[in-house]
């Protein structure tokens, strides 16, 4: 045997008899680790960036204003997640200093009671001062008086771009106070309600939006409301980076008068209009006009349907106040921007023909 090998051979040999020794005697025996174990040292990091710090602003401002929307049903007892049993559950935010939120229709639809609460933790009762199902929006309204956090400032949607930021705040599955960000995707979508109509100009955006999201504030990189989150497309039922917004231009317009008259008029003229399929496989670009409610305003402007004798195409309308009018949500978005009581003009076709002709517009839900 190699001499170095001898020798350690004897050191281990003479260790182990050590050992063996020490445990017959009872002598104890001290094992010292390779190095006292201790918490490593926190590296210094440095400063946030310029865009870090923006978004942590804009959730430090904003988030106070930001509620969650409890509703409990008569058929559903239990306050749950939106879309997971029990009541729904959703996002509203502060509308102003006289305790209105503003969330979706969906949220609050055929709820008996509603509760929201704040990111303070404070749960506070509230009343359901109206609805817009053709815009699925609802206002509510806190019972007792409190201090509330500011109302979220107002942007505006008809200035938007394609590829701004866009942060949505809300309560995705029922975790409070969310906070998530991307860009606006799209805008001028179309989305249909359960009032049976579209709402004109929604906004898409990558920003995750999840079930408990509903009714919640989408912002610019300034913290403005520019919309309030609705509604997402996604197979699974979770968020697939395709969310819609109802634009602020068209929450200003419509809270208001919900907090007036706890309604929105609807706007109309008294026709029945074929679908875009319909139109599209005539090759027509406009709104073909079905048939005239008896009496209403189109018929009195003497707008004329389809004949039902030989089913040929009676008027198209093709403009309203000389902007083109390619499909329905066309002319019902300018009906909505004129208002009922008001005059719309239409353009419209007749075969080779085309005339102005001057319609009063009616709230159809009350005519």
């Amino acid at each position: 045997m190699n001499r170095p090998y001898a020798i350690a051979a004897a050191a281990f040999a003479g260790l182990l008899l050590a050992v063996t020794a020490a445990k017959i005697l009872h002598v104890p025996i001290s094992y010292v680790p390779w190095g006292a174990p201790s918490a490593r040292a926190v590296e210094q990091r440095g400063p946030l960036s310029d865009g870090e710090k923006a978004t942590i602003d804009i959730f430090e401002r904003v988030s106070p204003s930001v509620v969650q929307v409890a509703v409990r049903s008569a058929a559903s007892p239990l306050m749950g997640e939106e879309g997971q049993g029990g009541g729904a559950s959703g996002t509203g935010f502060v509308w102003d200093r006289e305790g209105h939120l503003v969330t979706n229709n969906h949220v609050v639809a055929n709820g008996s009671e509603i509760a929201v609460r704040f990111a303070s933790g404070e749960v506070a009762q509230v009343d359901l001062v109206g609805t817009a199902p053709n815009y699925d929006l609802a206002v509510l309204r806190i019972r007792s008086v409190r201090e509330l956090p500011a109302p979220i400032a107002l942007g505006s949607s008809s200035d938007l771009k394609v590829g701004q930021s866009a942060f949505a705040i809300g309560n995705p599955f029922g975790l409070d106070q969310s906070m998530t960000s991307g860009i606006i995707s799209a805008l001028k979508r179309r989305l249909p309600t359960h009032g049976g109509r579209e709402i004109a100009n929604v906004i898409q955006t990558d920003a995750a939006i999840n079930p408990g999201n509903s009714g919640g504030p989408l912002l610019d990189s300034a913290g403005r409301l520019i919309g309030v989150t609705t509604a997402i497309i996604s197979p699974s039922g979770s968020n697939a980076g395709i969310g819609f917004a109802v634009p602020v231009d068209v929450v200003n317009r419509i809270v208001p008068e919900l907090i007036r008259n706890g309604r929105v008029p609807t706007p109309g003229i008294g026709i029945v209009a074929a679908g875009e399929d319909v139109s599209t496989r005539l090759g027509v670009e406009g709104v073909i006009v079905v048939r005239t409610a008896p009496g209403s305003p189109a018929e009195r402007a003497g707008i004329r349907g389809v004949n039902a004798t030989t089913g040929a195409v009676g008027d198209i309308i093709t403009a309203a106040e000389g902007k083109p009018v390619r499909r329905l949500s066309d002319l019902t978005d300018a009906l909505e921007q004129a208002g009922a009581g008001k005059t719309v003009r239409l353009t419209v076709k007749r075969g080779s023909d085309s005339r102005d002709v001057n319609v009063g517009i009616i709230d159809i839900d009350r005519s």
